[in-house]
């Protein structure tokens, strides 16, 4: 009888060191960054704020909007992994991150984030629906997106268009999954900034910079 209680006290309190161990792990937070480097001068160089663009709305799938970072193991499996999280929700990060590079990259200072006061009125609006944002740790990362760009607030369709974008993460750890998934959103926003110099009258490219025109 007695062997058996020490037994039983003894898988009871190894469970609970290692209960005691996962729940001490600390937790890790990412977030997706804007480009480092713009390739054409900031708005405020320009000495005019140009019209309004409306970010958003912007969707992802379920399985990647989630506080933990999920990465593809295999073509039929994905990895959820507890102690490495985002630092806010991915469709926020996302619509900031491409409000931010957006900014950047068009000759307006006027960006905004959906959802925006009424009071602002918008020249134009870009929604994105992202239907892949997956990384393998050490693979690449891949992006691909359905995006439509109005005239005014959700108006007139002037153009659509669907990404694919791919960035290799270089690295083993979730730093360079996010930095990699950050290189397809600069990809997709130097797609969509592109496109829209081509598209809106508005918003023509400054005097100095280069771009590359798209069809719609």
């Amino acid at each position: 009888m007695y062997p058996i209680m020490l037994a039983l006290v003894a898988a009871t309190v190894g469970t609970s060191l290692m209960a005691g161990g996962c729940a001490s792990q600390p937790s890790r937070f990412y977030l997706l960054s804007a480009v480092a480097n713009p390739d054409i001068a900031s708005p405020g160089t320009s000495g005019q704020q140009g019209p309004t663009i409306g970010v958003g709305p912007v969707t992802l799938p379920r399985y990647v909007d989630r506080p933990q970072i999920v990465t593809r193991t295999s073509p039929y499996e994905i990895k959820v992994a507890e102690f490495d999280r985002w630092a806010e929700a991915l469709d926020a990060n996302f619509s900031r991150v491409l409000a931010e590079n957006l900014s950047i990259l068009l000759p307006t200072a006027r960006v905004v984030m959906s959802p925006w006061p009424r009071a602002i009125p918008i020249d134009y609006q870009v929604t994105v629906d992202v239907t892949h944002f997956l990384s393998q740790v050490g693979g690449d990362s891949l992006l691909i997106a359905d995006w439509t760009f109005f005239k005014g607030e959700g108006q007139d369709v002037l153009t659509s268009g669907r990404s694919r974008f791919s960035a290799s993460a270089g690295g083993q750890d979730y730093a360079a999954i996010v930095a990699a998934m950050s290189q397809t959103v600069a990809s997709l926003s130097r797609e969509i900034a592109t496109t829209i110099r081509g598209v809106g009258p508005k918003v023509s490219t400054r005097k100095g910079a280069s771009s590359r025109g798209t069809s719609p």
